[in-house]
């Protein structure tokens, strides 16, 4: 007898019901904050048991979909979820392929040049504003490591979700607690921290321009700047592999 192959089994009830929540959701037009129907509405909606219903409702809280907020008057709450269900996802996956950290600068190599370009056109002076505070935070706090990477991590993410590509900007976000090599031991010594905000002060430049050119040149020379530093300092690093620990995307 043929075994079944797992991928053309169809989807659990309790998955069916989590997609069509969603569904609705999105076509009754709520937002983050509103409150869905209450289970006992869902039950009559959905025909579907109270054990299903629950599944689907802890599927989507895990997600980071929903809340489930207690009280009386509480219940299913939508969320705008954050990308650490992502870099989850990611870091998981890389470690059971055993892939090594040199992937994710790899994915920013590719990544980032084109992003910086699409954000050169698209980015808003709101967001052109909150790029540079980063970069006064990093001037003011080059002597603090902690400090100075935090604002680097925020200069990254801005620009990516500034491109107006969604999945650029989730997958970038998702990458923030990991890229920049220190869980694994990567350092920033002083003058790599000056060489990193000088890199910064010229893809601002170019961003405040809208030079989608130059946005991306000077991109691609910082990410390519890190990967040539991280091959002479932290060879080792580049071969390991990045653990799945809440630590790293939590």
């Amino acid at each position: 007898m043929a075994v079944a192959d797992p991928a053309q089994r169809p989807p659990k009830a309790a998955m069916l019901v989590a997609q069509r929540i969603v569904r609705d959701a999105m076509r009754d037009n709520l937002q983050p904050g509103d409150l869905l129907l209450p289970e006992r509405t869902m039950l009559e909606k959905y025909q579907t048991g109270r054990g299903t219903l629950r599944e689907a409702l802890r599927l989507l809280e895990f997600q980071g979909v929903i809340a489930l907020k207690p009280g009386p008057r509480g219940g299913p709450v939508l969320q705008n979820p954050d990308a650490s269900h992502l870099a989850s996802t990611i870091v998981l996956l890389m470690q059971l392929k055993q892939a090594p950290f040199r992937t994710i600068v790899e994915v920013r190599t590719a990544m980032e040049p084109m992003i910086s370009s699409l954000a050169a056109k698209r980015m808003s002076d709101e967001s052109l504003e909150e790029l540079a505070g980063t970069i006064e935070q990093m001037r003011k706090d080059i002597d603090d490591q902690h400090s100075f990477l935090d604002a680097n991590k925020r200069f990254h993410d801005i620009i990516a979700w500034s491109s107006g590509n969604t999945l650029f900007g989730y997958i970038v976000d998702s990458l923030l607690g990991i890229m920049d090599g220190t869980v694994l031991g990567v350092d920033y010594p002083g003058h790599r921290r000056s060489a990193i905000l000088k890199a910064h002060e010229e893809i601002y430049s170019a961003l405040k321009a809208r030079d989608p050119e130059a946005s991306e040149a000077r991109m691609r020379e910082h990410i390519e700047a890190y990967e040539r530093y991280a091959d002479r300092k932290f060879p080792q690093v580049l071969k390991e592999t990045i653990p799945w620990e809440q630590r790293f995307y939590g």
